[in-house]
């Protein structure tokens, strides 16, 4: 799950900020109503297109839909099978189910979604996830016909799925909004305009949405009364507008029109001991990524050079860094993987343990300079000057810019850092252009398993801007994916030793793991928020 600090994706799609108020109708005699705040405006509602999916289970189901502690819930499959050492997948779906504006959904609907998803033309950001569906890679690729794609309909209310291997978290993936189904038959009738405004595509999940022109910064949820689950739905409607400022958000929630405000880094320090303080974790990692194919000769010999990202990562004191400057409570990271995220199969151990080696993530300022002596020397130089860029339009990435910037210049003699402030999406835009030394980015968990970060860095993954590539890191996650993927303690290994390379390389350079702090008032009940996946699920939320 891509997101900003950075990364110009998600975290902001994923905070929501709510108030009861307006009409509707009653939970004992409360008007269900809520007003929700943004951080930035909405960016797509083409699913296949997407970048981020923290708030898309609110519109759209799959087989199955993320419960309360990342349980699957019921969603659109009555039942499943699973056959074939754990390659062939049948779901049945629920009879009578319906799309937002009255059509039938049925089975070819999943099958569609799939393939225009993975058609090359569509440019699927999230494309990779459906690795080890049959012919999926090779779909996206170019080298075969969406056709040919592991999924068929053979009737209305049945969905087949051929996978090339088992894959351990399957079951997770298919709660996930990307794999959701898509109306073919409303996707064809509006051609390029399919998705670029609400009224342009159906809805499937709990609330549809009205009032989205593709550029404003207001829109509504609507309750779906054609849900096959609508009986549960207690909102009738939640409007959405676009808040950016958290003083802002602060003083809405002082006057009781918000009653859950997002608090920027300050706020959070100063509010932690108020009654109405609440963080909501996530399973989101904020790292260093370094540019391997950068066209600046020196950048390029620095960044890709192991003694340096070392001694890089030795020098940031990350405690100070999360609990001070952030005012973030949550454990400092032992790796790339957060805390928290997944436990071993046996023991139950927290993978942020077994990721742990010595010397990679420790603040070590006496090392850091030996190591960064050291790599300077390999590449016959005295000084260098690295870019670090970051994203003007969020808060604790410039602080954090900042905060680097002092901390590296003062513990690695010879290093300058140029801090580069772009607008989230320009520094994306860069950021996949190749152009840039370090990039300050978030990484956030789509489902509780440690793949969803190990398959980042990978050759040739999609959001692998940096361009790293490690064969025996690939063959590793490989392993994890095939031979061991039906043997849980094994696989855990693999992961294990995956994770640990990682750390020793620091390819990848983990900061801190996020925090949001909140003020939230005491009436509204029942919102179910993950660490991981769909971050926020309002179908069993109401207002008290």
């Amino acid at each position: 799950m891509k997101n900003k600090i950075a990364l110009g994706a998600i975290i902001a799609v994923l905070t929501g900020v709510l108030a009861a108020c307006g009409q509707s109708q009653s939970n004992g005699g409360q008007k269900q109503e809520l007003n929700l705040a943004e951080q930035t405006p909405l960016s797509t509602i083409d699913l296949s297109k997407s970048t981020g999916y923290g708030q898309s289970g609110n519109l759209y189901e799959a087989f199955y839909r993320l419960g309360k502690n990342g349980r699957l819930d019921p969603g659109l499959a009555q039942s499943e099978s699973t056959t074939n050492g754990g390659k062939t997948y049948t779901f049945r779906l629920r009879s009578n189910l319906k799309w937002s504006n009255g059509d039938e959904l049925t089975a070819q609907d999943f099958v569609y979604s799939w393939r225009r998803t993975l058609t090359p033309k569509t440019k699927a950001q999230y494309a990779y996830l459906f690795s080890g569906i049959k012919n999926a890679d090779a779909i996206n690729a170019g080298k075969r016909a969406p056709e040919t794609l592991g999924i068929s309909a053979p009737n209305k209310r049945t969905v087949v799925v051929q996978l090339e291997r088992p894959i351990a978290y399957f079951k997770l993936l298919m709660a996930y909004p990307l794999f959701a189904p898509q109306d073919q038959k409303v996707a064809e009738k509006y051609g390029d305009k399919y998705a670029t405004k609400s009224q342009y595509t159906v809805y499937n999940g709990p609330f549809k949405l009205e009032g989205w022109s593709g550029t404003n910064n207001s829109w509504r949820y609507v309750k779906n009364n054609q849900y096959w689950d609508k009986n549960q739905v207690k909102l009738q409607k939640i409007n959405y507008s676009v808040v950016a400022n958290p003083t802002t958000a602060l003083e809405l929630f002082q006057q009781k029109k918000l009653s859950l405000a997002q608090l920027s880094t300050e706020q959070a320090r100063n509010y932690q001991t108020n009654p109405d303080f609440k963080e909501y974790p996530y399973a989101m990692m904020t790292y260093l990524k370094y540019n391997f194919k950068n066209s600046n000769s020196a950048a390029h010999q620095a960044t890709n050079n192991q003694n340096v990202r070392q001694a890089i990562s030795l020098a940031v004191n990350r405690s100070q860094l999360s609990k001070k400057v952030l005012g973030i409570k949550s454990a400092v990271p032992t790796g790339f993987v957060p805390n928290k995220l997944a436990y071993a199969p046996k023991t139950h151990e927290d993978f942020s343990n077994a990721q742990r080696v010595e010397n990679a993530v420790d603040f070590d300022p006496q090392l850091a300079k030996q190591k960064f002596a050291k790599g300077m020397k390999q590449i016959g130089e005295s000084k260098v000057s690295l870019t670090l860029v970051t994203a003007n339009d969020d808060t604790n990435s410039k602080t954090v810019g900042q905060y680097l910037k002092a901390q590296l210049e003062k513990n690695l003699p010879g290093l300058t850092i140029n801090l580069r402030d772009l607008p989230g999406k320009t520094q994306d835009q860069e950021q996949m252009k190749g152009n840039f030394d370090i990039s300050l980015s978030s990484w956030g968990a789509d489902f509780n398993d440690p793949m969803t970060f190990l398959s980042l860095p990978m050759t040739g993954t999609s959001y692998n801007y940096g361009k790293f590539s490690d064969p025996v890191y690939d063959s590793l996650i490989k392993r994890a994916q095939g031979q061991d993927a039906n043997h849980p303690e094994k696989r855990w290994q693999d992961l294990a030793q995956s994770s640990q390379r990682l750390n020793r390389d620091q390819s990848f350079t983990p900061l801190f793991q996020d925090g949001t702090s909140y003020l939230q008032a005491n009436n509204v009940k029942g919102i179910v928020h993950n660490t991981a996946g769909t971050q926020w699920n309002y179908k069993t939320a109401y207002v008290q």
